[in-house]
């Protein structure tokens, strides 16, 4: 409960983004089932909208798994990052958990986890919280959706990215870990200027990822 009610300020966020999501996925001619069980079943924004965009009279099943995969392949590496605390829990319980792994609780509990603190409420409890909201926001998008229907022109795509800063920032501060997110940032913005779309969110986790692995661990983990 208390990782729940942590992240119901930035699921509050996610509620408007679902909520142009639902309104967008009605506009294209699903029924209101379908979409509710797309946002409960994905749960994952970027991709829903990549497939509305792919859907029609005849899907294109391959391609339309494609996207998909390589939009949310970043849960690839989230996973891994968290496999060292996520190991200690039965395999029931640890995909359990990982089914309402987003951005947002996955930031939270990694931070948490890395100061020995503990961090599965955050990544369960705050989970839970994101994919109610995001529900809920995909039903009100249905029904009431015109009346946000460019979230972006508020400004509120930023959110999440300046919550993920604050995450960064409140994290660990050494000379390794700059390095490792400087090589990451970098590697991610000459991805995303010269690769295909949404490839330097891998490049840049890849990039930074390698980058801590050549620098070895820190001391205090030795």
């Amino acid at each position: 409960m208390d990782g729940f009610r942590q992240l119901v300020p930035i699921s509050l966020f996610v509620l408007v983004f679902a909520l142009a999501f639902g309104l967008a996925a009605a506009q294209s001619g699903l029924d209101q089932t379908t979409i509710l069980a797309m946002s409960a079943l994905v749960f994952a924004g970027a991709s829903q909208f990549a497939a509305l965009e792919l859907w029609g009279e005849q899907v294109p099943l391959v391609p339309l798994l494609m996207t998909v995969f390589a939009i949310n392949a970043r849960h690839l590496l989230m996973g891994a990052s968290l496999y060292p605390w996520l190991a200690r829990l039965p395999p029931a319980r640890r995909y359990g958990v990982m089914l309402v792994a987003s951005d947002a609780n996955w930031a939270m509990s990694l931070q948490a986890f890395s100061c020995d603190k503990p961090g599965f409420g955050l990544l369960f409890g705050g989970g839970l919280s994101l994919w109610l909201f995001w529900l809920l926001g995909t039903w009100l998008g249905i029904h009431f959706g015109h009346a946000i229907s460019d979230p972006d022109g508020l400004g509120l795509d930023m959110v999440l990215g300046c919550f993920l800063l604050a995450m960064v920032a409140g994290g660990e501060k050494t000379l390794r870990t700059l390095a490792i997110w400087a090589v990451a940032g970098i590697s991610a913005l000459l991805a995303y200027r010269f690769l295909p779309e949404n490839s330097h969110v891998i490049v840049g986790a890849l990039a930074g990822g390698l980058t801590g692995v050549l620098l070895g661990r820190p001391a205090h983990e030795r």
